[in-house]
């Protein structure tokens, strides 16, 4: 449990999209390490088994819950079960993303386009709206969108990806406009290059990571964990005052 009060989430229920694996399996680990109930969302629950049961090995606390957030039935049936089960929402973190395109911006695939904007924006609007009602009801909450630097410097051959998390950061300052009266937070965090088998195609390409490093000040990829870390403020009490805010942990990348 934490020994500063201000990053406590005991007794909170956070829910964390796409937390079988890398950002989103590091980001429910570190809110369950500091006492929240986290529900571990995927699109097939099974595949978050194995995070929930080293989170409860751990002595956290951790239930699972399938999701596809690109398909809308499934986003208000998510819901639906949350309120039933917990009876409240706490935190939100939508992590679930997709990109299935990389290459020339004026080639992109419709159908990979339409995937893209389905979850990314789509499902993110529609996890947030549906997360900020249930949270106006208990008192207020949090919500943390997982953006992207792509959505502030297009990724080169990431054309339709960079508009989606470009998307995200403008959605993230109007959900955090019109919720801050029922008292729900909504800010988002912007990974830059990061170590987990999502981005795997370019942190294990040697003439794209080497192309990356030259512009990141820190000369390395993050951790997974190290995203977590500013999830976690920003779920917290520590953020009570912070909302429409777009947190970089991108090792200087943005200001190289």
């Amino acid at each position: 449990m934490a020994g500063d009060d201000t990053l406590d989430l005991g007794g909170k229920v956070a829910l964390v999209s796409g937390a079988s694996r890398g950002i989103g399996s590091a980001i429910a680990t570190r809110l369950a390490q500091h006492g929240a109930h986290v529900i571990l969302s995927s699109r097939k629950a099974e595949s978050c088994e194995e995070v929930a049961g080293a989170i409860r090995a751990a002595g956290g606390e951790a239930s699972v819950l399938a999701c596809h957030i690109g398909e809308l039935e499934a986003i208000d049936a998510a819901f639906a079960a949350v309120e039933q089960r917990h009876g409240r929402l706490d935190i939100l973190v939508n992590n679930a993303a997709t990109n299935p395109y990389f290459g020339p911006i004026t080639e992109t695939d419709p159908v990979a386009f339409q995937k893209t904007v389905d979850v990314n924006i789509r499902g993110y609007f529609f996890m947030s709206a549906r997360g900020a009602a249930l949270m106006a009801r208990g008192g207020g909450g949090a919500i943390v969108n997982i953006a992207s630097v792509n959505g502030v410097i297009p990724g080169a051959m990431q054309g339709i990806y960079s508009i989606t998390k470009a998307a995200v950061i403008s959605m993230t300052k109007a959900f955090a406009k019109e919720c801050a009266p029922q008292h729900v937070r909504v800010n988002a965090v912007l990974p830059g290059a990061t170590d987990t088998q999502f981005a795997a195609a370019l942190i294990q390409n040697p003439k794209i990571l080497n192309q990356a490093l030259a512009h990141i000040p820190l000369n390395r990829v993050a951790q997974p964990e190290e995203i977590a870390g500013a999830v976690l403020y920003l779920a917290s009490p520590a953020a009570s005052y912070t909302t429409g805010a777009t947190l970089s942990v991108d090792g200087g990348y943005l200001v190289a």
